[in-house]
């Protein structure tokens, strides 16, 4: 995609960021290390994304089931986080991006909470590319939690069971301040959702990218976004129906 090239943006992208574990024991380093690195590839795909017009960019940075992994890797995986976001907020401020998280926010650490309630509160007046972080989150966790929520007001006798709709249900979701994504990448060759945003990318675009997602930079985003361009979304039409409507 050339970089000027703006027609057909995706609105909304997101990211599985997968393969830093693989990338440090391909360079037989610390498994942390790799995360470091997929740092520096969110700071690239944020800005890159900020460049082109991205409006929405929401990356899966930590999963429910991550929770598993041993103690001294997940304690790493939170400092990072709180390094990632003081070292990044003067760029966010610069360049008007807004910063938000979703998930099961309750369960990470006071300080790590209280660093993106800080990170949040500063970003919450810019303007340009909205930048979420998936944390502590699951896609049929989100559902479990919307269903939750909305047969409380059933109980409540605010509404009755068969007045709920798909907009109420998405309204009650982690994402309701943003539309569905467009774009789903996922990096490092795996087919696999993973538990990510399963109601919301029913009519996503979905592009496999062989890289590992250190290795995800900007000349790997581009060819996604490219790529995206060149599709054509029908949301159950056919593509004469499509036509029709252009015409």
């Amino acid at each position: 995609m050339p970089k000027n090239d703006h027609k057909n943006v995706p609105k909304h992208v997101a990211i599985i960021m997968d393969g830093n574990g693989r990338w440090a024991k391909k360079k037989a380093i610390n498994r942390i290390l790799g995360y470091e690195a997929g740092a520096e590839a969110v700071k690239v795909i944020t800005r890159v994304s900020k460049e082109i017009g991205v409006s929405y960019l929401t990356l899966y940075a930590f999963s429910e089931e991550n929770w598993k992994r041993p103690k001294y890797e997940v304690a790493a995986l939170m400092s990072l986080l709180k390094r990632f976001m003081k070292s990044e907020l003067p760029d966010m401020m610069e360049n008007g991006i807004r910063f938000q998280v979703i998930g099961r926010i309750h369960k990470l650490s006071a300080s790590v909470r209280k660093t993106i309630d800080e990170t949040i509160e500063k970003t919450s007046k810019n303007k340009n590319t909205v930048l979420t972080l998936a944390l502590s989150y699951g896609g049929r966790q989100e559902i479990l939690d919307a269903v939750r929520k909305i047969s409380g007001r059933v109980l409540e006798e605010k509404i009755s069971p068969d007045r709920i709709t798909e907009k109420m249900v998405s309204r009650a979701l982690y994402t309701s301040d943003m539309p569905d994504p467009d774009l789903l990448i996922r990096t490092s060759g795996e087919s696999r959702i993973s538990n990510f945003l399963l109601w919301q990318i029913a009519y996503s675009e979905i592009y496999l990218a062989p890289a590992l997602w250190p290795d995800f930079r900007e000349k790997e985003y581009l060819q996604a976004i490219e790529e995206y361009q060149n599709r054509e979304r029908r949301f159950g039409a056919t593509s004469g129906q499509l036509k029709k409507k252009t015409d």
